[in-house]
């Protein structure tokens, strides 16, 4: 009779906890079922929050529930990143990070309070934007060869600007001076705009900016692109080569990924993926990020985390050789 009560009571264990993990897999499938907070690790009006409202308005036509945007700007993003780390991983809380806060940060500060090994789960990717190489017109070079015969002549007199220390747009260039074997001498703005206002002063002598806020500048004629920073040529500037193509091996595209914090429902994760990619993808959206020179580019959470490692592996010996620190 003992022996009875036992298997029953085991039965009805094992039935609980079959159930449990059904009612769960069957919320993480119905997600979001609350509002959830979108958090953006730069400010408002910043690529990343202009993604992730075109992302949240999307959704919430999807779905009906409320998605609301909060910015955390702070830290090179690493305010707003670790605050998707600290929250619940109920699905409540997802947030956008780029390259700096997921992988090159890694490298550059000596501490984050966070691990984005441990602490964050990688839903998907969801957009890559090249970045360009621009040089002020007075210095009468037309394409990347010129140009880099004309550094290498004069190492360290040639300034260029980017939009802080340890930014991709200061790797990149770190990366053509280090590719070309010259020196370049660095000076740091707050923002692209002012990058590029320097730029058309001939206060710095090129940039590798996002190209956005480089193609509108180009009809006052001051300036140049003379290629762009992608593995292949953007659809969206055909007629501008890569750095590759133009004799310097140099990648550096800015890239956005979605994050959530670590331990969500891998249930849960297939749900969002699966929402976003069809969002970023849909034709309204994508012509959205056109506008933006912006092109959506989902994918699985492992390609994420691939994608990550590759950054760091590019990086760490450009940061080494340019001795760059900020703690």
């Amino acid at each position: 009779m003992q022996r009875c009560i036992v298997a029953a009571l085991a039965i009805l264990s094992c039935t609980l906890c079959g159930s449990g993990h059904g009612l769960s897999h069957a919320l993480a499938q119905d997600w979001p079922t609350k509002t959830v907070r979108v958090i953006v690790p730069f400010g408002a009006g910043s690529t990343p929050d202009v993604v992730a409202r075109l992302i949240a308005n999307r959704l919430q036509q999807q779905t009906g529930a409320t998605l609301l945007v909060e910015d955390k700007p702070g830290a090179s993003g690493n305010t707003g990143t670790d605050a998707v780390a600290k929250a619940e991983p109920d699905g409540t809380t997802i947030g956008i990070s780029i390259g700096g806060p997921l992988a090159i940060n890694t490298l550059l500060f000596a501490h984050l309070p966070y691990d984005p090994n441990k602490d964050l789960s990688l839903i998907t990717m969801l957009v890559t934007q090249p970045s360009a190489l621009a040089v002020n017109a007075s210095l009468g070079v037309n394409n990347v060869a010129a140009l880099l015969d004309l550094i290498k002549k004069s190492p360290g007199k040639y300034n260029y600007g980017s939009i802080g220390t340890g930014s991709l747009s200061q790797l990149a260039m770190e990366a053509i001076a280090i590719k070309s074997g010259t020196k370049l001498v660095h000076v740091p703005y707050p923002s692209s705009p002012q990058a590029v206002e320097a730029l058309i002063r001939n206060d710095v002598q090129m940039v590798c900016l996002p190209a956005i806020s480089i193609t509108p500048q180009l009809k006052g004629g001051k300036i140049k692109l003379l290629a762009i920073s992608t593995a292949k040529r953007s659809p969206l500037l055909p007629g501008i080569p890569t750095l590759d193509e133009s004799g310097i091996d140099v990648e550096a595209d800015a890239w956005m990924g979605l994050i959530a914090p670590a331990g969500i429902p891998a249930a849960m994760v297939e749900r969002i993926n699966h929402l976003v990619a069809a969002a970023i993808t849909s034709p309204a959206i994508r012509e959205k990020l056109s506008a933006q020179l912006m092109e959506p580019i989902p994918d699985t959470p492992a390609e994420f985390r691939a994608r990550i490692a590759a950054d760091i592996t590019r990086w760490k010996p450009v940061i080494a050789a340019a001795n760059i620190k900020i703690n």
